[in-house]
């Protein structure tokens, strides 16, 4: 909308302000971080008075030391993120950019797969909510409706089955293929939307982290849709990625202002609504500026966060596999995963040791996690540079 205003600047020169990237990705990010103060209380009370609140785990000790006393909370907080980002980019966005709809749509998706999973939950009263392989389903689903979108627009075409890695200054790949292009694209969204899942279980970690990466991507995309920059980085030059440069300004002012409410102690949650569509989205603007490879670099917190997932679970299964019993805690790689419930726990165990309160142990494993994604996150960009 703000963008259209500067067609009138002819009658009002001022209004030629609008047609900058940067003005508007600032102002998107300053609408998104004020809508979420503003909105934030009302919607914390609504939460409350539906009685939407979180449904936590009791399956172990750990399960209790870690999430006892979280039952309860308001959560589906993601849907104040979706909210705002969609106002906000609504606002300062030139909406006639395709890639602005396919990155707004792949939020909202992921986050209407979100909330049905969070709605589950609530409905059984249980932790669990849809099924691994029904959360799969549909977010395959939306991975071939999106990249027959982007072989569909002539701008991310010509780029789509290219294989850029970071450190390299032309493609690894020319082309992958459609079926190479499509698992590639399959493993990029499905594993950054199910890594940011994964984070979001600490009061503002997964907020936190994704605000550096929002941050992190604002630059990528702003340099990708900039034709003299790219060419001098020696970076793929996307036509209209400037505009996602706006959009991921709308992310992080969307992050900023959720976290308000999520820092510790949080008073809300942002659910799987939030978490799914966060990484999702985030996934689709490093697909889109092809700068997916970069995420492992930027997004090293996440990665973290899922490969000790899969590690824990895959020792489990090798030792019932070759021993018919279940692995003892004592022998597990990790004493609880995700790995931040692995740091949070050794931390109360060292607060107790040294006679001081555990209480801050969580919110001392979270600063520390967002000061790894800030370092994270400047590496990636460092990688600009590096070729």
């Amino acid at each position: 909308m703000l963008y259209y205003l500067s067609l009138l600047s002819d009658q009002f020169t001022p209004l030629n302000v609008f047609r900058y990237v940067t003005v508007r990705a600032f102002l998107g990010a300053g609408t998104a971080f004020f809508l979420s103060l503003l909105l934030g209380r009302w919607m914390i009370g609504r939460l409350r008075a539906y009685r939407i609140g979180q449904i936590v785990r009791q399956d172990s000790e750990m399960d209790a030391i870690c999430h006892g006393g979280k039952a309860g909370t308001p959560t589906m907080g993601g849907v104040l993120i979706l909210f705002t980002t969609t106002v906000s980019t609504l606002l300062c966005c030139h909406l006639a950019n395709p890639q602005v709809w396919l990155v707004l749509a792949t939020m909202l998706f992921m986050g209407g797969v979100g909330f049905l999973d969070d709605w589950l939950k609530l409905q059984k009263k249980h932790s669990d909510g849809l099924k691994e392989w029904q959360k799969l389903a549909l977010q395959g689903l939306w991975v071939a409706v999106a990249f027959a979108a982007i072989e569909m627009v002539p701008g991310t075409r010509a780029h789509a089955r290219e294989l850029m890695v970071p450190f390299c200054k032309a493609p690894v790949l020319m082309d992958m293929t459609v079926p190479g292009a499509l698992v590639f694209m399959f493993l990029v969204l499905v594993g950054t939307t199910n890594a940011v899942n994964l984070t979001d279980g600490l009061d503002g970690l997964a907020a936190g982290c994704m605000n550096s990466v929002s941050a992190a991507y604002l630059a990528l995309a702003y340099v990708a849709g900039n034709v003299v920059m790219a060419n001098y980085l020696q970076v793929p030059s996307i036509t209209g990625a400037h505009e996602l440069a706006v959009f991921c300004g709308c992310l992080l002012g969307a992050g900023l202002g959720f976290l308000w409410w999520n820092a510790y102690p949080a008073k809300v949650f942002m659910g799987d609504t939030g978490s799914l569509a966060l990484g999702g989205t985030i996934a689709m603007v490093a697909i889109l500026i092809k700068q997916e490879l970069t995420l492992l670099i930027v997004g090293l917190v996440f990665v973290g966060e899922a490969a000790s997932v899969l590690i824990q679970r895959a020792s489990c299964r090798l030792y019932r596999r070759f021993t018919g019993n279940g692995l003892p805690p004592e022998r597990r790689p990790f004493r609880m995963t995700p790995i931040h419930h692995h740091f949070e726990i050794i931390s109360k165990e060292r607060a107790r040791a040294e006679g001081r309160s555990p209480d801050s142990a969580e919110n001392s494993v979270v600063i520390r996690f967002w000061i790894v994604s800030i370092v994270c996150a400047l590496l990636g960009l460092a990688t600009l540079k590096l070729r």
